[in-house]
């Protein structure tokens, strides 16, 4: 069963955070423990610690999505200050190398309740030539070694595209946390009015589609938070996991 990730991209505080209550409200029933709520760079900055707990005594699991990337004692000593956070998931960058992977996986694990550690493999913004233009190679190779080291240092898992998903567990035991999704009205048994810009992502996929290459774990901001009852989607979407 793959576990719903909700972005909380929203211009301020109080948009997110009305935003969660309503769905605290309206989904009463619902396992709500199993939807992550996404804190991005941009909240993060703004809003800090104080949106953390306050989305914490919500109900929610928190999905800290800061995509660390630094050198190794740097990237640990800051997994040390977010350890403090009680957080359930944590992203950070592949690209940082085998060292610094290794050193924040031995950390996680000596932790009593540590979080998920995802490591990024190539943004879904990429599309294959600007890709290759900073990477100099094609996206499938690179994600494959950025999977293989992040399995090798004990990582819990990657994000990637859907479409890389199923290539990713075909080769290595690692969960996939797949950003880039797109509700489509196939998705659903009704038909709805959803939010269909893909915005500044490139290899997007719908939410069954994501499913079907192996997704575990998938994230969806816009089309939730902008469509006209953000918790009748969320509960139509967890119909679908």
């Amino acid at each position: 069963m793959a576990k719903l990730c909700i972005a909380l991209d929203m211009a301020n505080k109080n948009d997110n955070l009305n935003l969660c209550r309503s769905l605290n409200e309206e989904l009463a029933g619902n396992d709500i423990s199993n939807i992550y709520l996404k804190i991005g760079l941009r909240s993060f900055i703004r809003d800090g610690i104080d949106l953390v707990n306050d989305l914490k005594n919500l109900g929610f699991k928190i999905f800290l999505d800061l995509k660390l990337y630094d050198i190794p004692n740097t990237m640990l000593d800051s997994i040390i200050e977010i350890s403090k956070l009680d957080i359930d998931m944590l992203t950070i960058h592949s690209s940082a190398g085998r060292s610094a992977l290794c050193a924040i996986s031995d950390c996680a694990k000596s932790q009593i309740n540590p979080p998920l550690i995802f490591a990024v493999s190539a943004l879904t913004s990429f599309n294959k030539q600007d890709f290759n233009e900073i990477y100099n190679d094609d996206i499938n190779n690179a994600v494959l070694k950025f999977a293989k080291i992040s399995y090798e240092c004990g990582i819990d898992g990657v994000v990637c595209s859907a479409l890389e998903s199923s290539m990713i567990k075909n080769s290595y035991s690692l969960l996939t946390l797949t950003p880039g999704i797109r509700p489509a009205i196939s998705d659903f048994d009704c038909n709805l009015d959803l939010y269909d810009s893909k915005d500044d992502q490139n290899r997007i996929t719908s939410i069954k589609m994501a499913l079907d290459y192996g997704s575990d774990f998938i994230v969806i901001g816009r089309p939730i938070y902008r469509y006209k009852n953000p918790a009748f989607l969320v509960k139509k979407i967890l119909e679908i996991l």
